[in-house]
């Protein structure tokens, strides 16, 4: 945990960004943003991290709106090649919920909602994107992170979201996201080195382990029974009935605890 030294609600500087992100990171900064993943998507430069100090218009996962007041949150798009192949894609986004979960002390909700003290503290929008390379097309990832840093409690989209701030964890922007990008980094090269080492580290901060959830799936039914776990390729592991399922997140619009 790092303490504000300086007035919580200060824009950023680009240049103290630049040198906290250091020389593999070109940081581009905007007072204010509809989607810093839209932004980044435009541009697709491996190592692009584009900042939003105001994001007005993002975009969580299937379209629902992210929107952040000036100042109080850290929400950045990072542009990064995974080194990995398709088989392993589906645990790019579970390693940037890791990521973040493991520097704010919190846990996750499958795939990659942060939680802290039960409350989401960080959402995060992973899209797969195309180049051309050597004749051919070259995945990259967009990996959209927006984290609740110092929003009151009015400022909060949804009644079980929280800030670090309100929670008793105040953190400069600047160091974390100094620490996010760093961690981000170091992560994927785990997950590209050795995916079952990811997530075996995964595991020991995975939420939604033994509680009973409904999963909301594309086409309008629903799987309800007892999380089970997480398999080596990232899908949650569902007990029901009928026995265990395996979902991936991109097969899934949500998952909440059962009632």
């Amino acid at each position: 945990m790092v303490v504000n030294d300086i007035s919580p609600r200060a824009p950023l500087d680009l240049d103290r960004l630049q040198e906290a992100a250091g020389p593999l990171w070109k940081v581009q900064l905007h007072a204010a943003a509809e989607s810093t993943n839209a932004l980044a998507t435009a541009s697709l430069e491996r190592g692009l991290v584009v900042v939003a100090d105001h994001q007005t218009a993002g975009r969580g996962r299937l379209g629902r709106e992210w929107v952040t007041p000036p100042g109080a949150a850290l929400t950045f798009s990072a542009v990064v090649d995974p080194v990995v192949d398709d088989e392993w894609w589906p645990l790019v986004p579970l390693v940037a919920g890791y990521a973040v979960a493991r520097i704010v002390g919190g846990s996750v909700k499958w795939p990659n909602d942060v939680l802290l003290h039960d409350r989401k503290v960080c959402g995060i929008l992973v899209e797969r994107v195309h180049v051309r390379a050597r004749g051919g097309d070259k995945p990259l990832a967009v990996v959209g992170i927006g984290i609740n840093v110092d929003q009151t409690a009015d400022e909060l989209p949804v009644p079980w979201a929280s800030s670090l701030g309100l929670l008793g964890f105040p953190w400069d922007r600047t160091e974390l996201f100094a620490r996010v990008l760093h961690g981000l980094r170091v992560w994927l090269g785990v997950m590209t080195s050795g995916p079952t080492t990811f997530v075996a580290n995964y595991r020991g901060r995975f939420d939604t382990l033994g509680r009973d959830v409904r999963v909301d799936l594309p086409d309008g039914s629903t799987l309800s029974g007892r999380a089970d776990g997480v398999d080596d390729h990232g899908r949650l592991e569902v007990e029901t009935s009928g026995g265990t399922v395996a979902v991936a997140a991109g097969d899934v619009v949500h998952v909440r605890r059962a009632e």
